[in-house]
């Protein structure tokens, strides 16, 4: 049986970059609907008592389980964007990353712009990573449940969520500026 995990800090922590109210909906509302849906779904199944991440990889690669996928992936994607937020503002990537950071974007300000064009152009809903693969950083977008681990696309090291739920009730259609308080507040490598 999967079970929601806490979240890092009080519901309170992110004000005013992200409400009380943004949070709370967000992980008791659609963070719960993916676990609890996820349960009945791996229900007196092999799923059932895998790690979410095994769920999540063996499930993309069977499209009969496409439920499944969508369910474990968002499941998996919101416990790493949970750990991609910091109640103590913006915390800067460690040295050897922000050594990868710069040999890939040339600054870390110009990685900040790279990350926000591309959270900016997810059409939808979707989620804007950072990666390491073979030593190198990359930024990549997914949509819907889709995420680093069943794409192959590198270790994620940090996730926003651009799903509308994550920042409409804070900011409305102001995508740009919930990126803008994740770069410069909240965001925790």
């Amino acid at each position: 049986m999967f079970e929601m995990k806490q979240l890092p800090f009080e519901l309170t922590a992110l004000d005013p970059y992200m409400s009380s109210k943004t949070l709370k909906f967000h992980y008791s509302r659609h963070y719960k609907g993916y676990i609890d849906k996820l349960n009945e779904l791996t229900k007196g199944t092999n799923y059932a008592d895998m790690p979410l991440e095994a769920v999540v990889r063996d499930s993309f690669r069977h499209p009969e389980n496409r439920a499944v996928y969508n369910n474990a992936g968002q499941a998996w994607n919101h416990q790493f964007f949970w750990n991609s937020l910091s109640e103590r503002g913006a915390i800067l990537p460690p040295l050897k990353i922000m050594k990868q950071i710069e040999a890939a974007f040339g600054s870390y300000d110009n990685f900040k712009k790279v990350f926000k064009d591309k959270a900016l152009g997810v059409f939808g809903s979707g989620w804007c990573w950072v990666v390491q693969k073979e030593g190198k950083i990359d930024i990549v977008a997914t949509v819907n449940a889709d995420n680093p681990i069943s794409l192959e696309l590198g270790q994620p090291l940090l996730c926003l969520d651009v799903w509308e739920h994550a920042y409409y009730l804070d900011y409305q259609n102001r995508r740009a500026d919930f990126i803008d308080a994740f770069l410069e507040h909240t965001v925790k490598w």
